[in-house]
């Protein structure tokens, strides 16, 4: 149960500060700007992969949670309560932020501000490099190390930075799912919760290649 509470908290802050910072950066007129709003995404990330890394691995992505199952590093068993997990903090986050701004339309969710098909194929190239970025320095399906939460912190925020303005750069379908529900707006919810699933599953082949050619460099 440690590891399930791990995932409602990290995904609970995730989904709180970093919709929250798009949501006080709205109310305030664009105080926390662009660059704020991508910031904070690559710091709370970084900082609960820090705290929680040890105890559940710190996935608070269900994306990331199915990848590392696919590629046999994390027991198939455990993907239906990590995911639920994951969903239970997010909807949590946005519930609060719904009493906190209850005027706010969209309360972080995200939209493509151009086509569908182009969000949904930026959504999954950008997955795709988080994913691989990840099972690259993660031990195991633990996203913990001297340096696996600043390198993946630094990745969200870099691809937050240049596609948040298109896409979203959600990469996440629980940091997506809740807020579009909870303020009501579904239109497009189907790219976010595909299209990560579908990059991070293309990562576990790209590192499979990598991981082969490696151990037999080694050899």
């Amino acid at each position: 149960m440690r590891k399930y509470y791990a995932e409602v908290i990290g995904s609970f802050a995730l989904v709180f500060c970093g919709t929250g910072a798009i949501i006080i950066n709205q109310e305030t007129s664009g105080t926390i700007s662009h660059v704020g709003v991508a910031v904070t995404f690559g710091l709370i990330v970084m900082v609960m992969i820090y705290a929680l890394g040890p105890i559940s691995g710190a996935h608070l992505n269900p994306a990331v949670t199915i990848a590392f199952s696919v590629a046999k590093r994390f027991p198939s068993r455990l993907i239906a309560p990590y995911i639920l997990s994951q969903i239970t903090g997010a909807f949590l986050a946005s519930a609060t932020l719904k009493l906190l701004f209850s005027d706010n339309e969209f309360l972080g969710a995200t939209m493509p501000s151009g086509s569908p098909i182009q969000s949904f194929i930026l959504e999954t190239i950008l997955t795709f490099f988080l994913m691989f970025v990840i099972i690259h320095v993660a031990t195991g399906s633990k996203e913990q190390g001297m340096f696996a939460g600043l390198t993946i912190g630094s990745t969200i925020l870099l691809e937050a930075m240049f596609a948040g303005p298109i896409c979203g750069a959600s990469m996440n379908p629980a940091r997506s799912f809740s807020p579009a529900v909870v303020s009501g707006h579904y239109e497009h919810l189907w790219i976010y919760l595909t299209a990560p699933v579908a990059g991070a599953m293309l990562a576990v082949p790209a590192w499979n290649i990598l991981k082969d050619k490696t151990e037999t460099t080694q050899r």
